[in-house]
């Protein structure tokens, strides 16, 4: 997969920008396996229409989103189908890490490469600020939800070395995508992730 000469990779812990037009695809591909991406999509032409998790739930049904899914924005206008999903299991209910998290939740201490950065860098020539980011869509983490008592589980990832999702853009999207900086995440440890955008 490495030698994919249209496959961009991400070092760990990076964040990438694109500018997908309506009926392109981008394929997500987790490279060596058990590595979340964290991604992000916002209306090329106003970017105040962004992904929405809450619509995404409520029009699809289900907490788990796959193959056949369609992401909505914060408007209910569909943003990204997914097309092929060799790992089949996705998180949409965790925040991008961030300083304060790895500081409240695992006590670090000075500065952590994290995914709000990442995502914050890519959008910064459309003047987004980080309060008004929305969820983003956890590609490839694995969260179990109790069914009693609403306890969440983060479980390593399922996703094995070349599993991939294939996002199509439903209108012009400028989209982020960060390979999650956050350790307990990935298995203990960080890895690259790919990206291709895939012709009509």
């Amino acid at each position: 997969m490495h030698d994919d000469p249209e496959l961009t990779v991400l070092p760990p812990a990076t964040g990438l920008r694109l500018e997908l037009a309506r009926g392109e695809t981008l394929r997500v591909v987790d490279l060596e396996g058990g590595q979340v991406a964290d991604l992000m999509a916002v209306d090329a032409a106003d970017p105040a229409e962004r992904l929405s998790s809450g619509r995404s739930f409520d029009y699809n049904g289900t907490l788990f989103l796959s193959t056949g899914h369609v992401l909505y924005s914060n408007r209910s206008n569909a943003l990204l189908t997914i097309g092929e999903d060799t790992a089949g299991r996705h998180d949409f209910l965790h925040a991008a890490c961030s300083p304060e998290m790895f500081a409240l939740q695992y006590g670090v201490t000075g500065h952590h490469a994290n995914c709000l950065e990442n995502l914050a860098a890519c959008y910064r020539a459309e003047g987004l600020d980080t309060d008004d980011f929305p969820t983003p869509f956890n590609l490839f983490m694995h969260v179990d939800v109790d069914s009693s008592t609403g306890v969440l589980t983060i479980r390593p990832p399922s996703s094995r070395a070349g599993d991939h999702v294939d996002l199509c853009a439903e209108r012009d999207l400028v989209v982020a995508v960060s390979a999650c900086a956050a350790e307990n995440t990935n298995q203990g440890r960080l890895k690259p992730i790919g990206v291709r955008v895939l012709a009509r």
